[in-house]
């Protein structure tokens, strides 16, 4: 059971590891796009290039959802990033469990959103924990993890790409360890739990009140989405990647400061912020330097 990216190595790893998957539940396809153009899941392309049966219900709240999964006899369900809550009656579905793969080091970064909110957060270290679900929101007992350093250079889809390979590897070792009865579920400590919730477009923009040490990981968390942007008059600006300076200036957080001409350093609570790479009203992605060369903007300049 999954739906984006980061569940396809999983699934790959379960098919080349020998496991017979009986079905692949995936979400309907979706429109993207300008166009809206209707497009699969990734989980459903791959599936459908390994030859398994995949089925996309509207609903899991169905008799006749429960009724196929049941005549499947499963071991396993297996979820990993599927966006759906299970109810329990699903959780119990297969003979020995259902099984989850987290892109955190769990019961730090319960929810949605785990690996932008770790990179959000400054964190130098992250990982994957395979865990059993319960009725919770990622408070099920942990099977196995794997930690991951987050480089000073990490994205959210740098760190995305490499978890969804890690937590694939884990994935085969947990049922692995189940088979030769080599792994005893520990239960979380519920009281180190922290949450990281889903975001939403609006959660990119900029707030210049903040310190540069701060919102440089915040660039680097919300990239590729839902993106880091802040505003030039009614021109939308992203930011794809900036760093702290140390400099001295009295103007208020969100403003233009004196530099070279190929850089743009913004004002913030504490030190300034010298923006690399940015997209303007051209849709263009740029480094600063070219950026700047078709888009004047002077010292003085508040950005909000």
């Amino acid at each position: 059971m999954g739906t984006p990216d980061f569940a396809v190595p999983s699934l790959k790893a379960l098919h080349a590891s020998g496991h017979t998957i009986a079905l692949v539940v995936t979400r309907p396809d979706r429109p993207k796009g300008r166009g809206r153009k209707v497009f699969p899941p990734p989980i459903k392309t791959q599936a459908l290039n390994l030859g398994l049966d995949t089925i996309q219900p509207k609903s899991l709240r169905t008799q006749e959802f429960e009724d196929h999964v049941v005549s499947l006899k499963p071991d396993f369900l297996i979820v990993v990033a599927f966006g759906h809550i299970l109810k329990e009656s699903i959780l119990s579905l297969p003979r020995i469990g259902t099984i989850n793969v987290h892109a955190s080091l769990l019961p730090k970064y319960r929810g949605p959103a785990p690996i932008n909110w770790a990179i959000i957060n400054g964190e130098n270290l992250t990982g994957v924990t395979t865990m059993l679900m319960d009725k919770g929101l990622d408070t099920g007992d942990i099977l196995l993890t794997a930690k991951e350093a987050i480089t000073a250079e990490d994205t959210a889809e740098t760190l995305h790409d490499r978890l969804a390979v890690i937590g694939s590897g884990v994935l085969v070792k947990t049922l692995e360890a189940i088979a030769n009865e080599t792994i005893h579920p520990t239960a979380q400590d519920h009281s180190q739990a922290t949450y990281a919730p889903l975001l939403s477009k609006h959660d990119g923009h900029i707030d210049w009140e903040k310190p540069a040490e701060t919102l440089e990981p915040f660039i680097r968390g919300m990239t590729p989405w839902p993106g880091a942007f802040t505003f030039h008059g009614n021109k939308r600006l992203k930011i794809f990647k900036a760093k702290p300076i140390a400099k001295d200036f009295e103007e208020p957080p969100g403003t233009v400061l004196k530099s070279f001409a190929d850089e743009l350093q913004i004002a913030t609570a504490n030190g300034a912020l010298s923006l690399l790479e940015i997209q303007g009203p051209s849709g263009k992605r740029l480094l600063i330097k070219d950026f700047l060369r078709g888009y004047n903007i002077p010292p003085g300049t508040i950005l909000i």
